[in-house]
């Protein structure tokens, strides 16, 4: 089997058509096609539907460019370690949550002075699980609600991923010191029929579709909304609009008098959600990776 076939069909999968992927690879279009036929050939598959709309993977071709994407990850990293040296490497995908960020600053701290690259990539589950299976990431962590739990479980084992629970918790309302809410001696969800929620715009949970998913997390009682996945963006809508609330897990001390928010729990909420560590089964956690999760642990344990 031929690697440079293997990256080409790569390309063709990411981008659905074989004119495409010629221009970026400047192959010209018959002698790409001629070699994704012979990589076909080679491995006794069809990788490719090709219809009207471009190429469509098959069945065994979405399991082969998975496989061949790890490999073309794996070979990239041995080039890069005997052309470039030794170099220590951290990535993580996680979601928006302020006990992570703040793990991760303290475990910026704890870098020693050897060459070092850390990746920290704020996202939703689905982008968290593909990179990590990409190998573009080591790490990653999927937050889902618990009632999603057997979805998730289903999806890691199917995928071949590790993973752990590293904490359990439920929503609090986050609101700027001037909004009403912050007012009340408690807070219903009756309360917040007339306010405008904050919401993440990115929710997933495998074999669900959106819509679903949409349904379940989001109330109908609310009427008004406001999608945005910048965290930094959704502080700054907090403090500066008195009529807008999120739902988050629990944040720092310093991140509310830094945005000038207000935190409360909901005594009507019992919804309890769920942040999961994943890895591939066949990585090694480094020191790096350890040393993090350690802080993360930590981090965990004052806020949630």
């Amino acid at each position: 089997m031929n690697v440079l076939h293997m990256k080409y069909a790569v390309k063709v999968a990411d981008t659905g058509s074989i004119n495409k992927a010629s221009e970026i690879l400047l192959i010209a279009q018959p002698n790409l096609s001629r070699s994704i036929k012979e990589l076909e050939a080679d491995l006794g598959i069809t990788i490719f539907e090709r219809t009207r709309k471009g190429m469509t993977l098959t069945p065994e071709g979405d399991e082969f460019i998975g496989y061949a994407k790890r490999i073309l990850a794996q070979i990239s990293d041995v080039e890069k370690i005997y052309r470039e040296g030794k170099k220590h490497k951290f990535s993580v995908c996680t979601p928006r949550a302020t006990y992570i960020s703040d793990a991760f600053v303290k475990f910026s701290n704890l870098i020693g002075k050897e060459e070092t690259e850390v990746f920290y990539k704020e996202t939703n589950s689905s982008l968290a699980i593909k990179n990590v299976l990409s190998s573009e990431y080591k790490l990653g962590i999927v937050r889902y609600a618990a009632n999603y739990d057997k979805y998730f479980k289903t999806l890691f084992d199917d995928k071949g991923l590790h993973y752990e629970v590293v904490s359990e918790f439920k929503y609090v309302l986050i609101m700027g010191k001037e909004c009403p809410l912050a007012q009340l001696d408690e807070i219903h969800f009756s309360d917040l029929s007339n306010y405008i929620e904050i919401a993440h715009a990115d929710p997933y949970v495998p074999s669900l579709s959106q819509s679903e998913v949409i349904h379940e997390e989001l109330a109908d009682t609310i009427t008004r909304r406001i999608f945005v996945f910048e965290r930094g963006s959704q502080f700054e809508l907090l403090s500066e609009n008195a009529e807008t609330f999120i739902w988050v897990s629990p944040i720092t001390d310093k991140t509310i008098e830094r945005f000038g928010l207000v935190q409360r729990e909901c005594p009507d909420n019992d919804k309890v959600y769920k942040d999961v560590l994943i890895y591939r089964n066949d990585y090694n956690l480094s020191d790096l990776d350890n040393l993090f999760i350690t802080e993360l642990c930590k981090s965990k344990r004052k806020y949630l």
